[in-house]
């Protein structure tokens, strides 16, 4: 347990939002020109950290880092994301976050964004086959032509169930046919037209249920999550985790009408503000219902921004790159981390961290022993949420839509495919390349890579 006068293991609400920038939290950058005053409060009343990082540099292999604790480069995904009609990518055997706490008494439920793929059935109950593979991206007409064989009144497999949850509600993703609404695995609504009739910028067009809004997921995802915890209040001897993957300010920006112009940034300032005030609504819905005294709230984001610096606000902050892209603006992302009593109040880390380090650090809290083979490339963070003086990682490997590698090792970083080495401690904006200055550097850390990498490299 990570404190043995802990009377019970806690609740865990873990919000992920979706391309959300490092700098776009005033918490993060003073001269953020969009107002996050939830989020701020948050990281006064917990812990900061400065040098977190997601396991991709985009949304597919991230989520699948931080549910198993092993980089998604590891399995047949070596780059980009899942596409629509993809098929699960997390294992039916692997160990994941949900199905740990299962085996420690919780109850378990995934509302949002889900990206990790289902099992779409035909009409005879058979999974739909695809000739390409996961994730391989260009063939979106042959997926959708394939897709009509699909019978969306079937039950689906794989999903947050198939990867362990109890309970499931989303629309899986906000800017991929088909749109629809998911429950546990069933299909709540029909995409009985061919086409959105008025799809957004920033998405693909495809099945798409009559009617289909946009702008009322994120809403509704967000009424569903305040709903689940008012009904988690009444049975509060049970712990429980909320997984609650947001879909913003992912494209399409779609932010209510009322935050409109709440930043001087633009559209996209203003749907990061609405990102704030969902994330308000359950740390005050935690706060109303008592359960925030034995919650552990952890707030990140999946990769970093694809918005440029303009306004005079710099959605990456002082790093660079955005969204994709191998540098630090692609995946260095904020981490906050609230747990009152356990973690302290106001408190800012600078060690080095990785969002797939969640499942050992679960593993941690609840007591749970990790077997051989599970969650591979995760450490336990409670040393350093107990001591921020206190590092628990010396490595961390970097991936991009590409499918580059960097690696991380102390104060170096290096991009072997770009002949780039960096000194992130003296440099963080990687603008002064020293591989030539330092083969040596250069040399031990390929073989620290390579010894990482082994086999499940492109």
């Amino acid at each position: 347990m990570f404190a043995a006068d802990n009377p019970s293991v806690p609740n865990i609400v873990l919000i992920l939002a979706d391309d959300l920038g490092y700098g776009d939290l005033g918490c993060y950058d003073g001269a953020s020109k969009i107002p996050t005053p939830e989020l701020d409060r948050l990281a006064g009343r917990g812990m900061r950290f400065t040098d977190a990082h997601s396991p991709s540099a985009v949304c597919s292999p991230t989520r699948y880092g931080l549910l198993t604790g092993r980089y998604a480069w590891r399995t047949e995904m070596k780059q980009a994301v899942l596409w629509s009609y993809d098929r699960p990518l997390i294992e039916t055997d692997r160990l994941t976050l949900p199905r740990l706490l299962r085996r420690r008494g919780y109850v378990t439920a995934c509302i949002g964004k889900w990206h990790l793929g289902w099992e779409w059935k035909t009409a005879d109950g058979q999974p739909l086959a695809l000739p390409m593979k996961i994730g391989e991206p260009g063939r979106h007409a042959e997926r959708l032509k394939l897709a009509q064989a699909v019978d969306y009144t079937q039950p689906l497999g794989g999903g947050p169930l198939g990867a362990g949850f109890d309970t499931y509600f989303g629309d899986d993703v906000i800017n991929q046919p088909p749109f629809l609404w998911i429950e546990n695995d069933r299909c709540q609504t029909l995409p009985t037209l061919p086409e959105h009739p008025n799809v957004l910028r920033g998405s693909s067009n495809g099945p798409c249920t009559p009617d289909w809004d946009q702008a009322a997921v994120l809403p509704e995802m967000a009424d569903r999550a305040v709903a689940y915890l008012r009904s988690r209040a009444k049975q509060p001897e049970q712990p429980f985790l909320l997984y609650f993957p947001l879909t913003a300010p992912h494209l399409p920006i779609v932010p209510p009408a009322e935050f409109a112009r709440r930043s001087t940034y633009g559209p996209y300032g203003d749907f990061v503000a609405y990102v704030d005030a969902v994330v308000g609504r359950v740390l005050h819905e935690l706060q109303a219902t008592g359960l925030d005294r034995n919650t552990l709230v952890i707030f990140s984001s999946d990769n970093g921004s694809y918005a440029k610096a303009e306004k005079g606000h710099r959605p990456n902050g002082p790093f660079r790159g955005r969204k994709g892209m191998i540098f630090d603006g692609g995946h260095r992302v904020p981490l906050l981390v609230r747990w009152p009593g356990q973690v302290t109040a106001g408190s800012v880390n600078d060690q080095l961290v990785g969002l797939n380090d969640l499942l050992a650090t679960t593993a941690s809290l609840v007591g749970e022993e990790l077997e051989a083979g599970q969650a591979p490339d995760s450490v336990d963070l409670t040393p350093t949420w107990r001591n921020p003086e206190t590092a628990v990682r010396s490595q961390l490997v970097h991936h991009s839509v590409t499918g580059e590698f960097a690696l991380r090792s102390g104060r170096w970083k290096l991009i072997p495919a770009m002949r780039l080495l960096f000194d992130m401690r003296a440099d963080p904006a990687e603008t002064r390349n020293l591989w030539d200055e330092q083969p040596a550097v250069v040399a031990r850390l390929q073989e620290q890579l390579q010894a990482i990498i082994g086999d499940d490299g492109p």
